[in-house]
């Protein structure tokens, strides 16, 4: 096994023979091969143990075995010890996720502060066998099929490859110690039920099922690579960027085939589960939208807009200006200046007679019945009907900010001035009010 773990790393893993790293050593028989392992490699690496004192004396008496495994090899430790029930009051998580959640913040903190090229992990073959059934029972997709990933950015894990008896007949042939944790007998746990109940009538109904697995796993990790090429290149082509928001093309969509699949793949990764009401929203009215913790689908004619929700604004905020402001900073960056000529309104720049202005001024979101009396135009125009003719976008009506002079429009900002303040032959003050960009 020695002489095939260092092919497997030089094929692998070859940055490991190069760079410092940490192993993540419970003091177990799988963390111990595996600090073992690499120590014979003469490969460059420190412990790190927690203690999640969970189990009285028991977890004291593990990290003590660490730290005397680090000495034994003289090899730099990392302890730490965690209050994990009060981690799991306070964030009302299982144990299980409390000590997953500590220990790979604490991991991250390592490589940020010290420079270490990765975390090793001891997951084994039959780790992944574990996780694929409990991903199986809870309905997962491929991605939760494909088991537990060998590297991630900073995460390795060199065992995968290995059964748990080969690393136990390592362990006795090089007559290494462990620590056994009683915990993983305890068959009230989901995955010390699987393990102990299942896989091993598994294995007794077929000797070489741990095998066939692995090679399972392979070939759903090529389909789901292929899926994933798939996804990024459709979302390359159809996710079109347009300011704070994605435009997604409906009938682009509707020619995905399996259409659910497509849905799950382009939007899982912002927080969407509802895949029903996202299939839906396809066939929905304009202004419809369906909405996750992060983001927002929204249906615009025949596009569907993506877009975070902290972008979308309440038409309930208003901020007043007073005739002493000159400059305004929130929402809107504008600057209000006295000219003694004016020139032609733009995009960003409106020059408006004073004398027209009621103060305080407010910026404020549009409303359902607004109007106002847009230059160029004769008579007045409700907004919503402006914003149509416009092809303004529902996102973008959303974030519209309207200066208004008590109950009047002065300025649709960004988009048209009102008729009513525009300057004149016999206006006597002139005042500039300009987006900073």
């Amino acid at each position: 096994m020695l002489q095939d773990f260092r092919v497997h790393i030089e094929k692998n893993f070859p940055e490991l023979l190069k760079h410092k790293f940490f192993i993540a050593c419970s003091g177990g028989l799988d963390s111990v091969v595996l600090a073992h392992l690499c120590q014979k490699q003469q490969m460059d690496f420190v412990l790190a143990h927690c203690n999640f004192q969970l189990r009285g004396e028991e977890s004291d008496l593990d990290a003590e075995f660490v730290e005397k495994l680090s000495l034994k090899w003289d090899k730099k430790l990392y302890v730490i010890r965690f209050n994990t029930k009060a981690y799991v009051a306070e964030h009302k998580v299982s144990v299980q996720m409390a000590a997953r959640e500590l220990r790979y913040q604490w991991f991250n903190e390592i490589i940020a502060t010290d420079g270490l090229k990765a975390i090793l992990t001891a997951h084994h073959a039959d780790d992944n066998l574990e996780t694929f059934l409990i991903n199986l029972s809870r309905g997962s997709g491929i991605e939760g099929l494909t088991g537990i990933p060998q590297k991630t950015e900073t995460v390795y894990r060199p065992l995968l490859k290995y059964s748990r008896a080969e690393l136990l007949e390592y362990a006795e042939k090089n007559a290494l110690e462990w620590r056994e944790d009683a915990s993983n007998a305890d068959t009230k746990y989901l995955r010390n039920n699987i393990r102990h109940q299942i896989i091993p009538k598994l294995k007794e109904l077929h000797p070489s099922f741990l095998s066939n697995f692995k090679h399972s796993i392979a070939y759903l990790d090529q389909t789901n690579a292929l899926a994933k090429q798939e996804i990024r290149t459709w979302k390359n082509k159809q996710f079109i960027a347009d300011g704070n928001q994605f435009k997604i093309s409906i009938s682009s969509l509707k020619q995905c085939n399996p259409l659910k699949a497509y849905l799950y793949g382009l939007f899982k990764d912002y927080g969407f589960r509802e895949w029903n009401n996202v299939k839906d929203l396809l066939e929905g009215m304009s202004g419809k939208s369906v909405v996750s913790k992060t983001h927002r689908l929204l249906k615009d004619r025949e596009y569907l807009l993506l877009s975070e929700i902290n972008e979308i604004t309440g038409n309930s905020l208003s901020y007043t200006i007073e005739k002493t402001h000159k400059v305004l900073v929130k929402p809107l960056s504008i600057v209000f200046s006295k000219v003694t000529q004016r020139a032609e309104n733009s995009e960003h720049i409106i020059y408006v007679d004073e004398n027209a202005l009621k103060y305080p001024l407010v910026i404020r979101k549009w409303n359902k019945g607004d109007y106002f009396y847009p230059i160029g135009l004769h008579g007045k125009k409700k907004l919503a009907k402006f914003f149509k003719d416009e092809k303004v976008s529902l996102l973008d009506k959303e974030a519209q900010w309207l200066l208004c002079s008590e109950d009047k429009i002065v300025w649709v900002i960004g988009r048209r001035a009102d008729n009513r303040f525009k300057v004149v032959d016999t206006t006597t003050e002139i005042m500039k009010i300009a987006i900073r960009v």
